[in-house]
């Protein structure tokens, strides 16, 4: 959840080269920051509350050897002590961490009878204290594996020494990235944040420890000590994906992105659907499974598969799958579904299934994550750096894909084609005058209520829980999606005179059924948002979407997401930066 950013090299401004990755990596957190350069004589560290947007680093020395880090907090409050990096009794050896040290308590007891001095209430603090403790009799770099090797949980860090010019990172189970620069070498969280240094990476592997100075990279197994080789990648995204360029904000640049995600999937995944069509035809039961939106592309996809290729495919969200595997066999299939890769609740139900012999298969957007390393067949997403907290064009990606899998599943691949090629069409509609322009009126409208519900049959239902989930998580307004045969169960109570309830109503078999749940709620009071192919008087608002056959979830997802950002702008919030939440989930 955290992002981590390491320089050494010749350049001495390395806490601005900091600096800059660190903003790179923002949406992994954005609760406090802190930047650590090495000096002659001390180690120099600053640490503020708050987002880095507007940080710098000027008064900090100038050093060829410096990191950083941005918290998402888990023990401790958001102060500038409990920020990273956390430095050990002598001011020495500083760190920066991320995921969560289990057994911290027991270890500084054990420390504490040391006469180690502790000044935050974090886990991280006692990791570089550990390391001090054993430095006193080891080598810098057999001290910081020894204390790993102490170390409970799932765990990423980076330790540096002042006296040696040289970075010891470990990874376990949190992502971790050597970038391989000329003369000068890199770590970060993400690789994304490398781009405008290297296109060279190895991404570190569980247990892995990489010693890195400028005048190389040493990799060992941090449990044996055995000397592994790096096994370098080459990134294939360009520097110009990972910045806003002329949009606001880099959600709607990602939301204006997805016709251009969609035109490539229909035009070049063909063969890969085909592919894992052919997988999933040879297990017996097979399993989607995804945390937050990736989930719900997941029930997307389950309706996908039994109205296209009429074929049963569960599905299951990551955090509790892990606890429904009695029944897997080595003939089982797990499709999982995530934009970083490394989300922790899905990776350890992954991980348990791949302990139960079933096959996993993986749609995922980042290559060389924990994800795409673990499974048995990849299908890249091929969305791009999506640096948006609240996901958009990855969760579209997923659909477009998942469109397609259904007809390669029967037997239709081209006709899967044409019809993402018309989700295509559709969204760029909604993406132009005068359809945002509409929704940027409906949102100041709307910006006031406390509650929206979004309504759905079918395949519109997984649309109205995305289009929920997008607005309460970047606006701040309490919204539900609902199944709109429910509203009679419960929801319906909540309906109060003015309640803005949007119907999503494509030209299926559920038009009728969805249109007497609109009309229910405008009974009760209900101000009716239509988004359909075609107005009814029903709506108070209408929001025109053409026809893409099943893939007509996608336009109306993707008016969702307007909706949601515009909401936000009018209620003065950042949209790329939600309270309280992170882009890449790598604690439980």
């Amino acid at each position: 959840m955290c992002g981590i950013f390491g320089y050494v090299g010749p350049r001495t401004d390395g806490a601005t080269i900091v600096l800059a990755g660190l903003k790179q990596l923002e949406y992994r957190g954005y609760d406090s920051w802190g930047v650590a350069v090495a000096s002659p004589d001390k180690i120099v560290v600053k640490k503020k509350t708050g987002k880095i947007g507007e940080a710098n680093v000027k008064d900090m020395p100038h050093s060829s050897f410096a990191f950083g880090h941005t918290r998402w907090a888990t023990h401790g409050g958001v102060s500038e002590v409990n920020a990273h990096p956390h430095l050990d009794c002598t001011g020495t050896i500083a760190i920066i961490h991320n995921g969560i040290l289990e057994n911290y308590e027991v270890l500084k007891q054990k420390l504490l009878t040391k006469n180690h001095r502790f000044v935050s209430q974090t886990d991280t603090e006692v990791a570089v204290h550990l390391i001090e403790e054993y430095a006193k009799r080891m080598l810098f770099s057999k001290a910081v594996q020894q204390a790993f090797n102490d170390m409970e949980g799932l765990n990423a860090f980076i330790a540096m020494n002042r006296n040696n010019n040289q970075f010891v990172a470990v990874r376990s189970g949190s992502p971790l990235v050597v970038g391989f620069g000329n003369g000068e070498n890199f770590l970060a969280s993400d690789a994304a944040a490398l781009l405008p240094y290297t296109r060279q990476v190895h991404f570190l592997e569980d247990d892995e420890m990489a010693l890195v100075s400028a005048a190389g990279v040493m990799m060992f197994n941090a449990r044996t000590g055995v000397r592994i080789k790096p096994q370098k990648q080459t990134l294939t995204w360009s520097v110009a994906e990972v910045e806003k360029g002329s949009y606001p904000f880099f959600m709607l640049k990602e939301i204006h992105e997805q016709p251009g995600v969609m035109a490539d999937i229909a035009a070049d995944n063909a063969e890969h659907a085909v592919k894992l069509a052919g997988i999933i035809r040879q297990s017996h039961g097979a399993y989607m499974v995804g945390c937050g939106t990736a989930a719900y592309a997941c029930l997307a996809g389950s309706y996908l598969f039994s109205k296209i290729a009429r074929r049963h495919v569960n599905w299951a969200i990551g955090s509790e799958f892990g606890y429904q595997l009695d029944f897997l066999t080595d003939k089982s299939l797990i499709l999982a579904l995530s934009q970083s890769g490394e989300t922790m609740d899905l990776l350890d139900s992954v991980r348990k299934s791949k302990e139960k012999k079933a096959k996993i298969a993986a749609l995922v957007n980042v290559l060389g994550s924990s994800l795409w390393r673990i499974a048995d067949y990849t299908l890249v997403i091929g969305a791009g750096p999506e640096k948006g907290v609240a996901s958009t064009k990855a969760f579209i990606g997923k659909l477009a894909h998942l469109t397609l899998l259904a007809y390669a599943l029967d037997g239709r691949i081209r006709e899967g084609q044409k019809v993402v090629t018309m989700a295509v069409k559709s969204a760029k509609t909604v993406l132009g005058e005068p359809t945002v322009s509409h929704i940027q009126k409906l949102a100041k409208k709307i910006k006031k209520a406390r509650h929206v519900y979004v309504i759905g049959r079918g395949l519109s239902y997984p649309a109205a829980l995305e289009i929920a989930l997008k607005i309460k998580e970047i606006s701040y307004i309490h919204a539900e999606g609902l199944a709109a045969g429910e509203l009679k169960h419960g929801p319906l109570a909540l309906v109060e005179k003015g309640t803005p309830c949007i119907a999503l109503l494509p030209d299926d078999e559920t038009y009728g059924a969805n249109l007497a749940g609109a009309m229910e709620m405008k009974a009760r009071g209900g101000y009716i948002i239509g988004i359909s192919h075609k107005p009814h008087e029903v709506f108070d608002y209408y929001v025109p979407i053409a026809d893409a056959r099943e893939a007509t979830i996608i336009p109306m997802v993707i008016a969702g997401q307007l909706l949601a950002y515009y909401l936000t702008i009018a209620r003065g919030f950042d949209p790329d930066k939600p309270r309280n939440l992170a882009k890449s989930v790598t604690v439980k």
